[in-house]
């Protein structure tokens, strides 16, 4: 069968279709009301059946006799370690986490956040969660306090999972400081902080609510895993929000496993005992999905990697470890090609290397320009597989489906709709556009098993955010087009959030802190391209009429605030201090005409504009400061 026999299945029969996937999963209670809707009205899958993520990943594989396996390969050049965790360590390790977590009062309900740098603690850690129906919120370390203190208020956890620090290339990231005062910020109070104290050399003061993980594991007692209903929130992730306070996307459980189960061996082409690598971080969804889940639903060695594609300790890090753990399918963003493409342009050091054993490449997180897809095309010699999806969605909804049926690539496209994904492009008034015009990318309800369930605390931002503007559709928040052929090509956010090297950041949160400066009357933050990282924030600043500080001073300082509030991740590197803003009649600032005069060469004024001669004016801004293609 191939891939528009298995496709049309999915989308005009998919409760036998997804009945069929679940079948592949062990479930303590098989499910029989397959699509229903929930108390909201929406769609929900699975109701009735019960299971548990922990056991699928762990005890499934040691009851077939599997426990020897290798289940996770860590790899940390930035420590100099490497260290191979088999299935019968991994359960070891989770259930006396799990084990802790219950003596200190965790149940099923509860939520807990894990703070942690790319170690195997973190995995333990979401596991141990998933196995006591505890529901993990998984922080990216790369976040300063306040913005986990934001965290924290919004979903309230009993408890914090941390370490005493990180290592980025060549500094320390004091994680367990940067706990101590997010907790100072907010108004929840956890109840413990479980430290797993790595020995860096970070400063890691004591505070009454720690709890010292390698003590507590050592006495604790093994927890086995719970019952779990399919519809049980498994985690909450935090994605970048257009207003500014970040969207809490919940995931069920039983949805979750089935559809990365089918993923697994449809999409990435990957056989069970496999090894797999998704070269993210357990702070984003593609660490959740592909680095957690997937893999080891799948019974794949997962790599987890702590480093950098260049300087850990060049770039040849990436083919190194291809090489050495016969990695047979690599995920990761198109950032980190370019990066490897900037400083090995002629991949000399990938000559040094065998990675015969590499079968699919794949790229996502962001667009991929057809330059770096060629480059890597050429270099690597295996397919290169572009695709689509969203922390939203947790699973690909674009894709080359390796396993089913390789399609042409198209440079510029991720291909087609991936089974269960009805995916349609829709004009401003919500009808279907025809092919070759650019409209809203959508998908028409039901959304595959897999799929958020809602907002955390707020299922009224969830309908309005993604279900209201186009009813019976879920509205992906992109802009795109379906090419003669069906190929579907997205264009980009239609909203203020932008994709910095594969991390999706608000433009509010940092125009918030751009505009808290004594100095700035107002300003606005966008997203420009970036040949390195896809997209780079840039603001423009009015200044009050009685500002006295010199304009380096203002850049200095206002970089420095975002970096203190949000963390190096934003990377805003370049303030340009103007007289005005191009608006509206009505006061609206036009930042889509300001991506447009640094993105593009032609532009379309918009009518509403209150004065037309500030296009000019911004342009010249735009060549005096090297900004964009100007």
């Amino acid at each position: 069968m191939m891939y528009q026999e298995i496709y049309k299945r999915s989308i005009e029969q998919p409760s036998e279709f997804w009945k069929e996937q679940a079948n592949n999963l062990a479930w303590y209670k098989e499910p029989k009301n397959i699509l229903s809707k929930n108390e909201e009205g929406y769609n929900q899958w699975f109701e009735d059946g019960t299971l548990n993520l922990s056991y699928l990943c762990i005890d499934k594989h040691i009851e077939d006799g599997y426990g020897r396996q290798n289940a996770i390969i860590y790899d940390s050049p930035v420590t100099n370690s490497k260290e191979i965790i088999t299935y019968n360590r991994l359960h070891q390790e989770v259930s006396k986490l799990a084990g802790v977590l219950k003596e200190i009062g965790l149940k099923k309900g509860d939520t807990a956040i894990v703070y942690m740098p790319m170690i195997p603690q973190a995995v333990y850690a979401m596991l141990a969660c998933a196995r006591i129906g505890v529901i993990h919120s998984v922080v990216f370390g790369g976040f300063a306090p306040n913005e986990l203190a934001i965290r924290i208020d919004d979903c309230k956890p009993k408890v914090i999972l941390t370490a005493s620090s990180g290592i980025e290339i060549d500094r320390i990231i004091p994680y367990k400081p940067y706990v101590d005062e997010a907790i100072k910020i907010a108004e929840h109070k956890p109840n413990s902080v479980i430290l797993y104290q790595r020995h860096l050399g970070a400063d890691t003061p004591g505070k009454p609510y720690d709890i010292d993980y390698l003590s507590a594991v050592k006495t604790a007692t093994p927890a086995d895993p719970i019952e779990i209903e399919s519809t049980h929130p498994s985690y909450i992730l935090y994605t970048s929000g257009t207003t500014g306070k970040p969207k809490g996307i919940i995931r069920d459980t039983g949805g979750y496993a089935t559809a990365l189960k089918f993923s697994m061996k449809n999409i990435y082409g990957v056989e069970q005992g496999d090894v797999y690598w998704a070269a993210s971080d357990v702070g984003w969804v593609v660490g959740h999905s592909y680095i957690v889940y997937a893999p080891l639903l799948n019974r794949n060695t997962t790599i987890l990697f702590e480093g950098k594609p260049i300087r850990t300790p060049d770039a040849s890090t990436f083919w190194r470890i291809i090489e050495e753990h016969q990695v047979k399918v690599m995920f990761t963003a198109p950032t980190a090609i370019r990066a490897i493409k900037k400083e090995d342009p002629n991949g000399e050091f990938l000559k040094e290397y065998d990675i015969s054993h590499l079968k699919y490449q794949f790229l996502a997180g962001e667009r991929c320009d057809a330059a770096t897809l060629k480059w890597t095309e050429d270099m690597l010699k295996v397919p290169v597989i572009d695709h689509w999806w969203q922390t939203e969605s947790g699973w690909p909804m674009l894709a080359n489906m390796a396993g089913i049926e390789l399609a042409e690539v198209k440079p510029g496209s991720a291909t087609f709709p991936v089974c269960g994904y009805d995916i349609q492009i829709i004009s401003e008034e919500g009808e279907i556009v025809p092919n070759g015009t650019e409209g809203y990318v959508t998908v028409k309800l039901p959304l595959p098993p897999g799929n958020l369930k809602s907002i955390w605390g707020n299922p009224e931002r969830f309908q309005a955010g993604y279900l209201d503007r186009f009813p019976g559709y879920y509205f992906s928040g992109d802009g795109g087009y379906k090419d003669e052929d069906g190929y579907v090509f997205i264009t980009g956010r239609v909203d203020d959030v932008i994709n910095v090297a594969g991390h999706r950041l608000s433009t509010a949160d940092m125009e918030e802190i751009v505009a808290s400066h004594s100095s700035i009357a107002e300003c606005a933050v966008i997203g420009i391209s970036n040949d390195l990282k896809g997209q780079i924030p840039l603001a423009l600043a009015v200044t009050k009429s009685d500002n006295n500080i010199a304009e380096s001073v203002i850049q200095t300082e206002v970089i420095q605030d975002v970096r203190n509030s949000i963390g190096a991740v934003a990377s805003l590197k370049q303030v340009i201090l103007v007289n005005r803003l191009p608006k509206t009649r009505s006061g609206k600032i036009l930042r889509k005409l300001l991506r447009g005069i640094a993105d593009k060469d032609e532009l379309k004024i918009p009518s509403t504009i209150d004065d037309p001669t500030i296009v000019d004016e911004i342009k010249n801004v735009f060549i005096t400061h090297k900004v964009g293609k100007h």
